[in-house]
């Protein structure tokens, strides 16, 4: 115990005073850089549009998890916008509701495969 504590000593005391500085100063740009990186979760337009077309069909969000072979969970999460985009997952919720949920056209009816809307 004691060599380690003289170690220390001899290494703490040595030269390059400056250097924890730079230090606290890297601490504090890798704090803000990982503040910056977060997930991208799904728009709350995307949540809204959701909610609404679930409620519209008159489903409660186990209703509509069954529907899906999903976990109510799962609902709950991308309705209150927490959820990371799943794609697939995305797909399953605008096939069974029949209204887009993403993209220029979300809140609009889906319009049967096959058939393009003529505007």
């Amino acid at each position: 115990k004691q060599w380690y504590q003289r170690r220390v000593a001899i290494t703490a005391g040595g030269a390059g005073g400056n250097q924890q500085k730079t230090c606290q100063k890297n601490t504090a740009n890798l704090d803000r850089e990982t503040e910056e990186l977060k997930h991208e979760a799904v728009s709350k337009d995307f949540s809204r549009h959701l909610r609404e077309a679930r409620t519209a069909k008159g489903w409660t969000q186990k209703d509509m998890a069954q529907k899906i072979n999903e976990k109510p969970q799962i609902i709950q999460e991308y309705e209150t916008g927490k959820a990371l985009p799943n794609n697939q997952i995305q797909s399953k919720m605008e096939r069974v509701l029949g209204v887009h949920l993403r993209g220029k056209d979300a809140g609009k009816p889906l319009l049967p495969r096959g058939k393009k809307n003529k505007t």
